[in-house]
């Protein structure tokens, strides 16, 4: 199969870098976006000025508020809504495509209630097996300006793959490759708790030493929780883990570290995210991953005092708490390929 027409659904900022990375690579690009006259002005100006103004569309990104008609006849579904809308999204779409779709997930969260990532809800709902997940340290604002970007692309089937990879290479986005969905989806949806709490510990004032403790840490806590769903501990090592963390803990264009910031600097849970113009995925997040590391045993400290601060009012030096005060342990839990639990 080779792919000639793609589709990406939800017109954010990312999903809108990577339909312009693949127009730019001459395949036709329907961008599916809900609002009409988001549409209209798309198509108009060649330009999302929602959420990138100033940043020019190829002329191959074609907007469309009809779902039916931007997944017609196309080889390739990139999906890019957030997490609570994506399952509705894939049921409307499954009648209207055909069974040689490959079908690619943009989207970084895990879904309320039932803990299950976008891969699985796009099997669960299709029956599909051509499924393919994009996760790396991919701030679109950047993308958008062409610093070099590197993305890992992780699917069960090797021709799948490099269909993805072959869409989006660039000279300045580079795709690597996995085989381990699970660990790639967990570590590009674990990074955001991470990053609210980046942002936290930067609004009190702590500094650098802090912020790499911090990271490592977060790095064992995502690699620990993993490795008990049946993730490959190394991939918390690539582009998905380590890679996404650092970006996402260190940089204001983060959504969840401007979370985190706001959080820290006194402003209420709910004024945050309705002052937010996309959805920061890692609040939801922290809920699903508490609830399940309790389920599991997994010892989360971090996880733990973000959701005391989130959730439960409590002040900000409690996740440096939680964190001091946990048992003196390995450093790194890696031995042999395997981790200590």
């Amino acid at each position: 199969m080779s792919v000639k027409n793609v589709a990406v659904l939800g017109g954010g900022s990312f999903g809108s870098v990577i339909a312009n990375i693949i127009a730019l690579n001459g395949h036709k690009t329907l961008l599916w976006m809900r609002d009409s006259e988001q549409v209209t002005s798309l198509n108009t100006l060649h330009e999302n000025v929602t959420y990138l103004p100033g940043y020019k569309l190829d002329e191959n990104v074609v907007a469309t508020d009809d779902l039916a008609a931007a997944v017609d006849d196309v080889d390739l579904i990139f999906v890019a809504v957030p997490s609570s809308s994506f399952r509705d999204v894939v049921r409307q779409m499954k009648p209207l495509i055909h069974e040689d779709v490959i079908l690619a997930s943009l989207t970084k969260g895990i879904e309320a209630k039932t803990f299950a990532l976008m891969s699985q809800i796009l099997a669960e709902e299709t029956d599909n097996t051509q499924i393919a997940v994009l996760s790396g340290p991919n701030l679109a604002k950047e993308i958008a300006s062409e610093s070099p970007t590197g993305a890992v692309v992780a699917s069960k089937n090797p021709a799948v793959v490099i269909e993805v990879q072959e869409v989006l290479r660039s000279e300045d986005f580079r795709v690597y490759s996995n085989s381990d969905m699970l660990g790639v989806e967990l570590g590009g949806s674990l990074k955001n708790i991470y990053a609210i709490i980046a942002g936290l510990a930067e609004a009190v004032g702590m500094g650098q030493n802090t912020n790499a403790m911090l990271i490592t840490r977060s790095l064992t806590e995502m690699a620990r929780f993993g490795v008990k769903l049946g993730a490959d501990p190394m991939t918390f090592l690539g582009l998905s883990g380590v890679g996404d963390l650092i970006v996402t803990c260190s940089s204001p264009l983060s959504r969840n570290f401007r979370v985190g910031k706001a959080l820290g600097e006194g402003k209420d849970i709910d004024e945050v995210i309705s002052e937010m113009d996309q959805v920061a995925e890692g609040v939801n997040t922290l809920k699903q991953v508490k609830e399940k590391a309790d389920e599991l045993d997994v010892n989360m400290p971090l996880v733990n005092g973000l959701y005391e601060i989130v959730y439960n009012n409590h002040t900000v030096d409690h996740i440096i708490r939680s964190l001091m005060l946990e048992d003196q342990g390995l450093d790194v839990e890696y031995a042999t390929g395997k981790l200590h639990t």
